[in-house]
């Protein structure tokens, strides 16, 4: 036994931890060495006085609660705590209390030890403290974040899991799933998510995700493998971005792409075909001709661009076509209520307008000071039609051409095709008369007409 007393001893005396022996009046009866570098009273100071001396006033209480408990034999266990040392300061400590039995198994005092918690606790301080910053900076992202375990069941997401979905991450891996997966892509999404858990392949998806309010929105996923010092996937981190914004642009501007292409192919088309037919006549004439044509085709596109190729204002659009001749239009009788012409519309009736004044500075009504030329239109908001005319009047007498040109095809064919519409150009020996007749010419929202 005096072996064994030794043994003992010896464990006591080289603990780190504080071991203090007290009897059943808080009187201490044993002190080792890792008491005295705790609390700072040697083994002579302590020894035969009270324990409470190192209990601050307002944790007496403590000391009470475990005589209570040692008394009735039961093991006080591990508490965290204040203590008092010697020059007054105060220290954390991990505190344990166990009964001590004699011989016959009376209960004839306790067993106490510390540890010094202020290491433990501040590190514990620091990672609470990094949590609060982790999940501060999570819950501020605007993406969904996530971390699952390594078979992929997410076991951890911020805030904007619940606020988007209405769900935890809890709920989704319990089943409900199905619930904010669109049913066309949930089978692949989920193929490929659990692919890459198999393998350790880093995931990245596009899929939709049913919102709270009931509408799918387009979300780009991707999930990232953390592996521990062995080599092995621990946790998976993740991210659900919110596209669908970004997706929406990225089609208007592809098919805003589209459109440009499909109408700079047209617009190539028109030019080539003015060059063919323009060609005809002298190098000298073909030049001016081709010139006035191409400033006319000019004055279309910057109207259309300007209205987005939705909608041209009838009135600017021929008083543009106009602008050649200076900013003198006394010569000119121009009346009718406010109209915006659809882009095809426009895109006819601009370069039909400006072969009419060309050919009337050449030959017509403005080749001469005393001509006029009237310009006027009606319009029927219930069939979005549109009634244009073009009346000269006050120059040469006029005469059929010998020959139909280009500007013949520009004034009547071409509108007549592309419009539908019913045109018609009468050489009345007073003066050249031409109109233009056809329905779905306006832009209906623009004037106020209801959409078919």
């Amino acid at each position: 036994m005096k072996a064994q007393d030794h043994f003992y001893a010896a464990l006591v005396e080289s603990s780190d931890d504080a071991i203090v022996a007290k009897d059943l009046g808080s009187v201490v009866v044993s002190w080792n060495p890792a008491a005295e570098r705790l609390f700072g009273y040697s083994a002579e100071e302590m020894v035969g006085e009270s324990i409470r001396r190192l209990i601050p006033p307002e944790r007496q209480q403590e000391e009470d609660a475990i005589l209570a408990k040692i008394t009735q034999g039961e093991r006080f266990p591990q508490f965290t705590t204040e203590r008092l040392r010697k020059d007054g300061s105060r220290v954390k400590v991990f505190v344990t209390v166990s009964p001590v039995l004699d011989r016959h198994g009376n209960i004839v005092g306790a067993c106490k030890m510390a540890r010094d918690a202020t290491a433990y606790l501040a590190a514990q301080r620091r990672i609470e403290e990094s949590e609060r910053l982790f999940r501060a900076l999570a819950d501020n992202i605007p993406q969904i974040a996530w971390v699952a375990e390594p078979d992929g069941r997410v076991s951890w997401a911020n805030c904007r899991l619940e606020e988007y979905t209405g769900l935890t991450a809890a709920e989704i891996d319990d089943g409900r799933r199905a619930e904010i997966h669109h049913p066309e892509h949930m089978i692949r999404v989920l193929a490929r998510y659990h692919h890459s858990m198999e393998t350790g392949e880093e995931w990245e998806e596009i899929f939709p995700l049913k919102g709270r309010d009931g509408q799918y929105r387009w979300f780009l996923a991707r999930a990232h493998p953390v592996h521990g010092s062995d080599g092995r996937i621990t946790h998976w981190v993740g991210t659900h971005t919110d596209i669908h914004d970004q997706r929406e642009q990225t089609d208007k501007v592809r098919l805003m792409l589209n459109e440009i292409n499909h109408r700079t192919k047209n617009l190539i088309a028109t030019v080539q075909a003015l060059a063919r037919r323009t060609a005809t006549s002298s190098d000298q004439d073909f030049v001016e001709r081709f010139e006035a044509r191409m400033m006319g085709l000019a004055t279309n596109q910057d109207l259309l661009v300007r209205g987005e190729w939705r909608e041209v204002d009838l009135e600017e659009l021929i008083r543009r076509q106009l602008g050649f001749l200076g900013d003198d239009h006394r010569q000119f009788e121009i009346s009718g209520p406010s109209a915006a012409l659809t882009a095809p519309a426009a895109e006819a009736i601009g370069m039909a307008a400006h072969e009419l004044a060309t050919n009337s500075l050449k030959y017509g009504a403005l080749s001469v000071g005393r001509g006029k030329v009237a310009i006027g239109w009606e319009i029927d908001l219930e069939t979005a039609g549109l009634h244009l005319w073009w009346r000269e009047r006050g120059g040469p007498a006029v005469s059929p051409p010998a020959r139909k040109g280009f500007g013949t095809t520009l004034i009547a064919e071409l509108p007549r095709a592309k419009l539908q519409a019913e045109v018609t150009l009468e050489f009345d020996p007073a003066g050249l008369r031409w109109s233009l007749a056809g329905e779905e010419l306006l832009a209906r929202h623009a004037a106020g007409i209801p959409a078919e």
